[in-house]
């Protein structure tokens, strides 16, 4: 089952096309994950993004992940021939990002890439709860407004960078456990070689196919509670591979810590 693909730019349009485009936004997006495709975006920030991080693990990260505590554990328990998986630790290898954070800077290019990537996707973000508002029949700004505690730009807007290395045991350990996202919008640049992203849908897993030059928007429980449920906050995960480095960019729209979230006023 393949997940659908919109074209993110159409809600910008008038009329039919528009139309179809939103009603097909507020029906898929209630599952939880709705794939947006790049048009938004000519400069490409997510390509250049994606180069600039597989450049930082490449050159930062590979070899001290090889040495890292999950890496051990799970070689000791492959080397037991035991049936016992790892379930309290993922196979991938982690960076968060934060204005307030200082910043990996022996990769060159680095902070200058993933600032302008960081710029373009709190854009959309905001953009994408502007469509939810409409969907949902609430004023222009209602969930940023909410997110914000009311002004300001009190939001929380993190991305986390993550790289998942070519697993020698998969079956004994997971590449990222199964959950919701705790959070808002979630604007996530898979990527589009490298499977292992799933959604729970009706009881089954189901793959979220790598795609070239695509978003994918998760709403997290934030959504779910604000919207009173019309929107999910889906459960996935992303299985271990022992081909591949798998390399993905999640960027949050959370609220701000002091913004109370509860179902809008229409229900």
């Amino acid at each position: 089952m393949a997940i659908p693909v919109i074209d993110f730019s159409k809600v910008n349009g008038t009329g039919e096309e528009r139309a179809k485009t939103m009603a097909q936004i507020a029906m898929d997006a209630r599952s939880g994950f709705l794939p947006a495709d790049e048009p938004w975006n000519p400069r490409g920030a997510p390509r250049e993004g994606k180069k600039v991080c597989s450049e930082y693990f490449k050159l930062e990260r590979e070899e001290t992940f090889k040495n890292s505590t999950v890496a051990k554990t799970l070689n000791d328990l492959a080397g037991k021939k035991s049936s016992e998986k790892l379930e309290n630790v993922d196979w991938e290898d982690v960076i968060t990002l934060q204005r307030q954070h200082e910043w990996p800077s022996e990769t060159p290019g680095f902070k200058e890439t993933m600032a302008e990537y960081r710029a373009e996707l709190k854009k959309l973000a905001e953009k994408v709860m502007e469509v939810m508002d409409e969907n949902l029949d609430l004023p222009k700004g209602y969930i940023k407004k909410a997110f914000n505690d009311g002004e300001g730009d009190g939001a929380f807007f993190g991305t986390k960078v993550s790289h998942y290395p070519p697993c020698p045991h998969p079956e004994l350990v997971n590449g990222l456990r199964a959950h919701t996202d705790a959070g808002g919008v979630i604007l996530l640049f898979q990527d589009d070689e490298v499977g292992g992203l799933q959604i729970l849908k009706d009881g089954q897993w189901i793959d979220v196919q790598p795609m070239k030059n695509t978003i994918v928007i998760n709403t997290g429980d934030q959504i779910e509670v604000l919207s009173n449920g019309r929107y999910k906050s889906t459960w996935h995960r992303v299985l271990a591979s022992p081909d591949g480095n798998r390399r993905s960019i999640a960027s949050f729209y959370n609220p701000s810590l002091k913004a109370t979230v509860a179902p809008a006023p229409a229900w």
